[in-house]
């Protein structure tokens, strides 16, 4: 299973271009897409999942057009968006049941068996005949996944999935992408980077509706090493190092300011070298700073 995406181009009526030309090969397994909110990725998901229309380019599920034929890809499409509302009254059980029937699976025991298995699947099941209202932002998290898994997709997509979640909720919500498999593709769209680091085995960056760089994680990793230094600064002095040297990142560490830059040799004698981390990647895509011989998108 592969989805092909080509030249994907989208421009709002408002004048922004949300999506430029953007090309991309996803293969099975967990794919992670990775950019700041405004980047385009939730464009480029809702258009994956038949919710709206591009201006121009294609994007294939092996031989299946996405763009045009939306009833079938809707059949094997489970979608997980970023603001994923629920019926509060009712009960998950209940409303897994009406998203089954949705999904075509008329036959009573076999709805039954399916929404048990995917109540069991995503640690629900104790909690099946509870109000969705009086769910945790984390069990609401596992119900949109176990109803984006009806049907048996072959292409799951998720919008910023752990937004908002508890450290605990969020290591079970990733245990739980981790278990769904690798003979189906799973785009996994967020800003956190470590969601990507954690889970994926290739990534892509996006930033003003474009790729700017695609690979794999630890490989992207091995091709900074030896580039990220860092220093403890004051904040006065930060002004002089963003104007003469490549910023990665500026952050609070206990009580002072850490700076890590991006260098092919020590900027100066005050200066360690860093173990790179998928952030400075990342980063590093985002400021136009990721040039050869890093890997290019394409």
């Amino acid at each position: 299973m592969e989805l092909r995406i080509e030249h994907l181009s989208k421009r709002y009526p408002n004048g922004v271009q949300a999506l430029s030309d953007v090309t991309l090969t996803i293969p099975s397994g967990m794919f992670g897409l990775l950019g700041p909110n405004g980047a385009g990725k939730s464009t480029l998901m809702r258009t994956l999942a038949t919710l709206q229309e591009a201006d121009a380019g294609t994007a294939r599920l092996d031989a299946l057009d996405v763009l045009k034929q939306k009833d079938d890809v809707r059949r094997l499409l489970g979608y997980l968006p970023q603001e994923f509302g629920v019926y509060p009254k009712v009960s998950a059980v209940d409303l897994l049941d009406h998203f089954a029937r949705l999904k075509g699976i008329a036959n009573g025991r076999e709805r039954r068996a399916l929404v048990e298995a995917l109540l069991k699947k995503t640690n629900l099941y104790d909690a099946r005949q509870k109000r969705l209202g009086t769910f945790s932002g984390g069990m609401k998290q596992r119900f949109g996944i176990a109803q984006a898994l009806i049907g048996d997709p072959k292409l799951i997509i998720v919008d910023e999935p752990t937004a908002g979640l508890d450290p605990e909720e969020r290591v079970r919500f990733h245990n739980l992408l981790a278990e769904i498999g690798e003979n189906v593709v799973i785009i996994l769209s967020t800003h956190i980077v470590t969601d990507v680091s954690d889970l994926c085995q290739r990534m892509a960056i996006m930033f003003g509706g474009r790729v700017v760089l695609t690979g794999e994680p630890l490989k992207l990793l091995e091709q900074y090493q030896g580039r990220v230094w860092r220093k403890f600064v004051e904040r006065a002095e930060l002004a002089d190092y963003h104007a003469r040297l490549k910023t990665l990142s500026t952050r609070r560490m206990a009580g002072r300011t850490a700076l890590r830059v991006l260098s092919e040799q020590r900027p100066d004698g005050t200066f360690e070298l860093a173990p790179p981390e998928l952030e400075d990647v990342y980063f590093a895509a985002i400021r136009g700073f990721a040039t050869e011989p890093l890997q290019k998108a394409g």
